[in-house]
């Protein structure tokens, strides 16, 4: 399994509309079927350091050739177009299952 995460800040522009924006464009994610789970959860942001990252795309597929189907689905692909221009930072990490290198 593969735990993929990526956390984004939106470009501030004086209001949070842009969070909104981008959390509405990347729920959209989760309509996407397949062999894994995912959620899009805004950041509660109680960290008493660092409150950086507005939204979190959190997902758990069983494989590598999952994931990259998952990346190359018309949805995602419609998603990324909406959410980049919006975005300022984004930061993506897969972690393997423990039992994996």
């Amino acid at each position: 399994m593969i735990r993929h995460i990526v956390m984004f800040n939106a470009k501030k522009y004086g209001d949070d509309e842009n969070i909104e924006a981008i959390y509405n464009g990347l729920k959209m994610l989760e309509t996407i079927k397949g062999d894994w789970s995912l959620k899009v959860i805004k950041n509660k942001k109680v960290d008493h350091r660092a409150n950086d990252m507005d939204i979190v795309v959190y997902g758990e597929f069983p494989d590598e050739t999952t994931l990259a189907y998952y990346k190359t689905h018309p949805t995602y692909q419609k998603c990324t177009a909406l959410v980049r221009p919006l975005r300022n930072q984004r930061i993506a990490v897969d972690i393997p299952d423990d039992n994996e290198d």
